[in-house]
């Protein structure tokens, strides 16, 4: 080991001349380390890497990223057997060392080898009952992606909304006004005092016709900006100084109202896409790294589509086929996994963002115009993160599709109610983003937390970004009606 070792440190101190030829076999060789759970053996590959003062700023701050994203695994892959399996034995008494093994390999169980030491997510044990679905039957409470609470909730107000939009005749109805209060609060002494720190927070976007009354009623900081509507990820951005032995508390309050989208439209009213459109090619186009078109993603849309060419019902049977097929369960930071849909596909479970950039994917693959939506879910006691996407029907324009939602399985026989999610929002969101891992405002410098979405915040200061844990995040909620 200690050969090959020397063998690499040659390598890459060689690799740190004018050649960028030489460099580029290193870099695989790093991929391929850090794909064997090598990450100790990598970070040095890497720091060797970094010493060459020929490589470009691109790469620096790329390669930079990559060590940053092997601790960010390292955060998230914290427990071991013995934890995981009490966890799992305090719920089936009976389980057998040959149900876990299955499991680890089927990675119901969500593990990986990191240093040579099989590591699990830090949610594994608890997901095990939700994704698989032997294992469910001994778990008391398995559902996990909404709470029962929601559910009945749901049960009850949408068919409430699909009465109210068909006497209305209206696609927005029923608002919500609520004034709400976030607060992101940086841990004492995480910066050095007299540094400043930046922050980025959610605001409402004013550029959706779902939401009217925005109105910023009381800000922490004297000095703030607000992002243009052109940026994707609208913000609230705010600085501050560090203090020795303080916190740092930043927080806003504002108003608004968010009305339901309801469309009670048909199939047989959708037309014929106009292909030359700008908006179609861009929204039914392949975006690495997260959007793409590979082998298992058209084989996806086969099974789920079959021969169906109305692309609402094409885009209804992937939803269904999403629904049916991969449950909600706990997610690892989307920082961590190089393409998000091909992981669901992989591990056959997503939480709300990831089952919804799947349904994206797969609906641009079967040419349907797809793109990302998200904020928060501002339903009373359910209040949350949360992802869903918008699709496009010629002659009708753009709708929401909560993929996580589901179908509203309490209303089978009212298909406006059961396929709601399918082309419909309640009022209680919070719409913050347009799309994924797009700039902020203003521009951050050092690698963001979160790198596909936007809804808690980021943090950093000139020494670099702070991530999730050195600070912490509120939102209180008042509901006005």
């Amino acid at each position: 080991m200690r050969n090959i070792s020397l063998i690499i440190i040659s390598t890459l101190l060689f690799a740190c001349g004018d050649s960028l030829s030489y460099r580029m076999p290193d870099k695989e060789l790093i991929d391929k380390t850090i794909e064997k759970g090598e990450f100790t053996e990598a970070s040095k590959m890497i720091r060797l890497y970094l010493a060459c003062d020929t490589i470009s700023d691109t790469e620096r701050w790329e390669m930079n990223f990559v060590l940053e994203k092997l601790d960010r695994i390292r955060k998230d892959f914290t427990k071991r057997d013995t934890s995981v399996i009490s966890y799992i034995k305090r719920h089936h008494s009976d389980v057998t060392a040959e149900e876990i093994a299955a499991w680890e390999r089927s990675n119901a169980i969500e593990n990986m080898i990191i240093d040579g030491e099989r590591l699990y997510f830090n949610s594994a044990a608890r997901n095990l009952f939700r994704i698989d679905s032997v294992a469910a039957k001994y778990f008391k409470h398995p559902n996990g992606g909404q709470s029962d609470s929601l559910n009945r909730f749901l049960a009850w107000h949408i068919p409430q909304l699909v009465s109210e939009a068909k006497r209305a005749k209206s696609e927005l109805i029923s608002p919500v006004k609520m004034n709400v209060t976030y607060t992101l609060t940086v841990k004492a002494d995480e910066v050095p005092a007299g540094e400043v720190v930046r922050v980025w927070m959610p605001y409402p976007r004013t550029d959706n016709k779902a939401h009217t009354g925005i109105a910023l009623l009381s800000v922490s900081q004297p000095e703030y900006l607000i992002s243009p509507d052109t940026y994707d990820h609208k913000t609230i951005y705010m600085e501050a100084v560090a203090i020795e032995g303080e916190p740092l508390v930043f927080s806003y309050r504002f108003t608004y109202t968010s009305f339901a989208q309801v469309h009670l439209f048909q199939a047989s009213d959708v037309k014929e896409y106009n292909k030359g459109s700008e908006d179609f090619g861009k929204y039914t186009s392949e975006r690495a790294p997260h959007i793409l078109f590979s082998e298992n993603i058209k084989k996806a849309v086969a099974e789920a589509t079959g021969n169906e060419t109305n692309p609402y019902l094409k885009a209804r049977m992937i939803y269904e086929w999403i629904d049916s097929n991969f449950p909600w369960a706990s997610a690892r930071e989307y920082s961590t996994i190089d393409n998000i849909p091909e992981y669901v596909l992989a591990n056959r479970h997503g939480d709300c963002g990831q089952v919804s950039l799947l349904f994206i994917t797969m609906a641009r693959c079967a040419g349907i115009p797809a793109r990302w939506q998200s904020g928060w879910m501002m339903h009373p006691g359910n209040k949350n993160l949360h992802d869903w996407a918008e699709a496009y029907f010629e002659g009708i324009g753009w709708v929401p599709v909560d993929q996580s939602f589901g179908r509203v399985k309490e209303s089978k026989g009212d298909d406006d109610s059961f396929y709601f999610f399918t082309k419909g929002l309640d009022a209680y969101r919070l719409i913050v983003n347009n799309d994924i891992s797009k700039p902020l405002y203003p521009a951050k410098i050092h690698p963001r937390s979160e790198t596909v979405d936007f809804q808690r915040g980021e943090v950093e200061w000139r020494g670099g970004n702070l991530y999730f844990g050195r600070w912490r995040y509120n939102m209180d909620i008042e509901y006005l009606n």
